[in-house]
């Protein structure tokens, strides 16, 4: 039997384990701060089970990463029942916070009034869209609520283990570069293929130099969404030597518009991979997103070894 202040006595007394000294000691685990802000996704594209799928697996992830993250999913083409609204989430966080604070202090807690962001709101792409940025800024000012919006995913090393990983899913790439065996689909040429206009494809290019230092083969980025784009870098891979291409989406999934994956493979004559998804990189990109925005310094995303 315990008393109020610990184990009856002549029972043991579980002590903390102590730290082992050393730089070879395992790091103390991180959780989020008390009264940290949210984390929202804002996911753009047209809301559907599937997308709430990925996107649920994706915060599941990044709480993952941090015990106690307040993570929430935001769409910019909600309908406030089944899908939420970015402007509705963030309301609801703000609303919940003020809620919070004046039930401690009505039972007499000293708390300080909050301050700082309601949230940090993480746009759920893997490169630059304008187009998408500007109405994500547009609903968090709607929203009336004090919320830090953070950069886009990429570019990033880990995007280029996610693409990796997806062509070779899809027989389009070796998966182990230390194996001395060959896939016989395996492309010589990788069409990265980007929304967002000439930013985004600028962007998709830095990955795709990282990608392409992976699979050892020629990685052109064009953008799915300028007529000709695909077709023109097909030809140019082609012309420099690769004679079998695979479309690789820099996309995460939500944003792509249906059918036009496909009809990017068409036009280029090639297979595609599937769009990254809930790769595990992609929360904890989002994850070290919102921690750079408050200062907070977790141990940095690792991947999977390059072999």
């Amino acid at each position: 039997m315990s008393s109020p202040t610990g184990p009856a006595s002549g029972l043991p007394v579980r002590m903390p384990r102590p730290r082992q000294p050393g730089r070879h000691r395992r790091p103390e685990p991180l959780a989020a701060p008390e009264g940290a802000p949210a984390l929202v996704l804002a996911v753009p594209g047209t809301p559907s089970t599937a997308t709430r799928s990925l996107v649920e697996e994706v915060v599941s992830i990044a709480r993952s990463e941090l015990p106690g993250l307040d993570a929430r999913i935001g769409y910019l083409d909600g309908d406030d029942t089944e899908f939420p609204t970015l402007q509705t989430v963030l309301a609801h966080a703000s609303e919940e916070r003020a809620q919070r604070f004046e039930q401690a202090r009505a039972a007499g807690v000293d708390v300080v009034e909050p301050d700082g962001p309601v949230a940090v709101v993480v746009p759920l792409l893997a490169g630059p869209d304008n187009a998408l940025l500007r109405r994500v800024r547009q609903a968090v000012m709607d929203s009336r609520v004090a919320a830090d919006l953070t950069d886009v995913l990429g570019p990033h090393p880990l995007l280029a283990e996610a693409l990796h990983v997806r062509l070779s899913e899809a027989g389009l790439a070796r998966a182990d570069r230390a194996r001395l065996f060959t896939v016989a689909t395996a492309a010589d040429g990788i069409i990265l293929a980007s929304v967002g206009g000439d930013e985004a494809v600028q962007a998709a290019g830095i990955t795709g130099m990282l990608l392409a230092a992976r699979l050892a083969v020629p990685v052109m980025a064009a953008a799915l969404d300028e007529e000709g784009s695909i077709a023109a870098t097909a030809e140019q891979l082609r012309s420099s030597g690769s004679q079998q291409l695979a479309l690789a989406p820099y996309l995460i999934g939500p944003e792509l518009e249906p059918g036009l994956l496909d009809e990017a493979a068409k036009e280029a004559g090639c297979s595609a991979a599937e769009a990254l998804g809930p790769y595990p990189a992609i929360g904890k990109l989002a994850l070290a997103r919102y921690t750079s925005a408050l200062g907070i310094a977790p141990p940095q995303p690792q991947g999977a070894p390059v072999r």
